[in-house]
């Protein structure tokens, strides 16, 4: 009896074993020629980086010491957390979209003017030119669907094959919330210049980008594009797309310069002093868009709470801020409004004016603030 004992339990180690094995298989062979991880730099590229000083032993790194690796406790909370099914993480019903037709955009000469597709996605008009900001534009911030959660809102206030021609996207980092292959790929063609941090330019070049349609900078590197100042700067974040490729490539903020009008895109970021070093080199800012959302106790060094997003505002010396990062995806544990409904309490305490538009919502930048009935349409949801 002991011995037929122990030789099912063989069997049943064996099978658990092989069961590892061909899942373990299976995930290698998925990360190896999926195009949705994306590519490696190559040696040349490599010797570039080298002479970032935010570059070290084959890696990025943070201008702080920030801790990116959670503790195995911490990491099955996160897990357990996130499959769940917590009260009220998504909104009951989908969320309000405005419908955008592709003649008003080509036919619009006017002052600044950007549309929000949820999370930090922007459609930005300045001066006759069209710029996309993170297009996010897929339906699950995965490399496969099974492995993510569906966009709050079904529609988006435009399909990419109804856009007009992009004279240029920018990209914060290479994390699928903010850099999606699908995207990508359906854009790529009608889109005149990519600018990256280092590093990105490798994924865009795997999915057919051409290089030449592709600057990669540094932190504080600025190029000028059509009459546009664009800036690289610092963020507090990490990188990477697969299991292995964690701050390879450069994660960063922007600023977007017109004669006319000062803009910031904080990217993802924790809270740290940056955002006073970016507000003395390049604000005031007339607009300043900041990532709002996705946050937690066991990463507090990697996305904001409400309260330092209002923070970071006052230190960009931002006329405007606008919380992003948020009304697309569950990527924490918070309920999908507690964002809104602390950084509007902190923004009034500090008197900071704030705009909330909703999906779709052509927003001008010189409008002054937006907390009455309309900035609060998220409470409807």
């Amino acid at each position: 009896m002991k011995h037929k004992l122990l030789k099912i339990l063989k069997r049943m180690v064996l099978s658990i074993v092989i069961i590892i094995v061909v899942i373990a298989v299976i995930a290698v062979l998925f990360i190896q020629f999926s195009p949705q991880f994306g590519g490696k730099a190559s040696e040349e590229a490599i010797a570039t980086y080298k002479t970032s000083k935010n570059y070290k032993d084959g890696l990025f790194k943070n201008t702080n010491d920030v801790k990116l690796d959670m503790s195995l406790k911490d990491m099955g909370k996160a897990l357990s957390g996130f499959f769940k099914s917590s009260p009220n993480t998504k909104p009951e019903h989908d969320l309000p979209t405005s419908t955008l037709d592709s003649l008003s955009i080509i036919n619009y000469t006017g002052e600044t003017r950007l549309v929000w597709f949820g999370h930090s996605t922007f459609l930005l008009q300045t001066e006759g030119k069209i710029i996309l900001i993170d297009p996010m534009l897929g339906s699950v911030p995965a490399p496969h669907p099974a492995l993510g959660s569906k966009r709050f809102s079904e529609t988006l206030p435009i399909t990419i094959e109804k856009l007009p021609k992009i004279d240029a996207v920018i990209i914060s980092h290479d994390h699928y919330d903010h850099l999606d292959y699908e995207s990508i790929k359906a854009l790529k063609d009608k889109v005149e210049h990519f600018f990256t941090p280092l590093g990105v330019g490798a994924h865009l070049q795997k999915w057919k980008v051409s290089k030449t349609k592709i600057t990669e900078l540094d932190w504080w590197q600025e190029t000028t594009f059509k009459n546009l100042k664009l800036a690289c700067t610092p963020a507090q974040h990490f990188s990477g797309r697969g299991l292995i490729d964690r701050a390879k490539t450069l994660w960063s903020s922007w600023v977007i310069q017109t004669e006319s009008d000062n803009i910031f895109f904080s990217g993802d970021s924790g809270y740290a002093n940056h955002f006073k070093t970016i507000g003395e080199k390049y604000g005031p800012f007339d607009f300043a868009m900041i990532e709002c959302g996705q946050y937690n106790k066991m990463w507090p060094e990697i996305h904001m709470f409400p309260e330092e997003t209002v923070q970071a505002g006052i230190d960009l010396n931002a006329k405007n801020i606008m919380p992003i990062h948020w009304g697309a995806f569950k990527l924490a544990m918070h309920t999908w409004t507690d964002p809104l409904e602390r950084f509007i309490t902190e923004s009034e305490k500090l008197k900071v004016n704030y705009t909330i538009p909703i999906i779709g919502e052509f927003v001008h930048l010189k409008i002054k603030k937006q907390n009455n009935e309309t900035g609060f349409w998220f409470r409807k949801y």
